[in-house]
């Protein structure tokens, strides 16, 4: 093996330790993020009650809405379950954006952290992306 092969073939490995990583940070920090905002409806912090009420959720809502985040965030953070967590994350933001639009308030917040949990998954788990040829 010649030396360039060497250090293209070190660089490589690298940077796939490092894309490995980086993913596995923002998966963490995904997961933290809504563990986090379950544990605050849980708790009944008043700013996220009020918040939730302006949007129609209230009472036995609020707690369905903290499940729906614990359940999502549990299925994400086990690495056998990871995709499908990926896919409640995605459909229980999607829910949040939509109903921010519906609102009228910014997106911005929940499409963020959905970013944070695609871009997390595509670094850690590019696998998941892969095109199959037929």
């Amino acid at each position: 093996m010649s030396a360039q092969t060497t250090s293209s073939h070190s660089v490589h490995i690298a940077m796939h330790k490092l894309s490995q990583s980086a993913g596995l940070v923002l998966i963490f920090s995904g997961g933290l993020v809504l563990l986090a905002s379950a544990t605050a409806k849980f708790a009944g912090v008043p700013q996220v009650v009020e918040e939730l009420q302006r949007f129609g959720f209230d009472g036995g809502k609020l707690v369905i809405v903290a499940v729906l985040e614990v359940v999502s965030a549990v299925f994400f953070l086990t690495p056998s379950t990871r995709f499908l967590g990926l896919l409640l994350v995605s459909a229980y933001l999607g829910g949040a954006i939509a109903t921010h639009v519906q609102h009228d308030q910014s997106v911005l917040a929940p499409a963020m952290i959905l970013l944070v949990f695609w871009a997390g998954s595509w670094l850690r788990h590019p696998q998941f992306f892969r095109r199959e040829s037929t």
